[in-house]
């Protein structure tokens, strides 16, 4: 080998090794940045998948409890996912006063749900209670079921302020630092109606306040 093709070959070979060099060197920087991005999806979602775990076991805690309800006094419907208060309560037509002979069964079955949130252990999860009053439509076709939408929605949630103030006047509480009680009216409307008087029926919604459960144990 000449003396002129050494001397081009060495720098030549040096470029080269620079240039492989400062490749590996992007391959490896690029790399730990997968990996570090990697390691930090994987922690996500372990904690994830810890949260679930936690949630899941509130919830069955709570599905345990709730499952004490007395079955005299609440039903659940478990294609509509929700309790159904099975005290008949037959309003008069546009009337929200609870008639007499309802009150001593609304009595007894406040006081076992009561009785029942009460039991629920984890003291840190938060809940709303919304109680939905509701109003028997008219016939299906009857002009009425439009014109008298909005009395109707008003109607209901009268009837549903009336059972949470009876409640509170025979003494019943429930943990207000826990315990968010609300009054709701579906009025004509709402799944799972019958069609008759029997769609006067309260309907009980027991949910664990978003948010809270992730947070059970701050």
């Amino acid at each position: 080998m000449s003396k002129e093709s050494r001397d081009f070959f060495w720098p030549s070979y040096v470029d080269l090794m620079t240039v492989l060099f400062l490749v590996m060197l992007v391959l490896f920087v690029l790399s730990f940045k997968l990996f570090q991005d990697k390691d930090r999806e994987n922690r996500d979602n372990i904690a994830r998948l810890q949260v679930e775990v936690q949630e899941k076991r509130k919830l069955d805690e709570i599905k345990a409890a709730l499952a004490r309800l007395d079955d005299d006094y609440f039903q659940y419907n478990e294609q509509y996912k929700r309790h159904e208060l099975l005290v008949d309560v037959l309003f008069e037509q546009s009337s929200a006063v609870i008639p007499q002979r309802s009150r001593a069964p609304l009595r007894k079955a406040g006081e076992n749900l009561s009785q029942v949130i009460n039991s629920i252990e984890d003291k840190a999860v938060k809940y709303l209670i919304v109680i939905d009053g509701r109003a028997a439509s008219f016939p299906k076709g009857d002009p009425r079921n439009i014109s008298q939408r909005k009395y109707a929605l008003q109607l209901s949630y009268e009837r549903a302020l009336a059972l949470l103030d009876f409640w509170q006047s025979q003494g019943i509480k429930f943990p207000k630092d826990r315990i968010e009680l609300i009054a709701a009216g579906s009025g004509f409307e709402g799944a799972g109606r019958k069609g008759d008087i029997r769609d006067r029926r309260f309907v009980i919604q027991i949910l664990p306040k978003v948010g809270t459960l992730e947070n059970g144990n701050d």
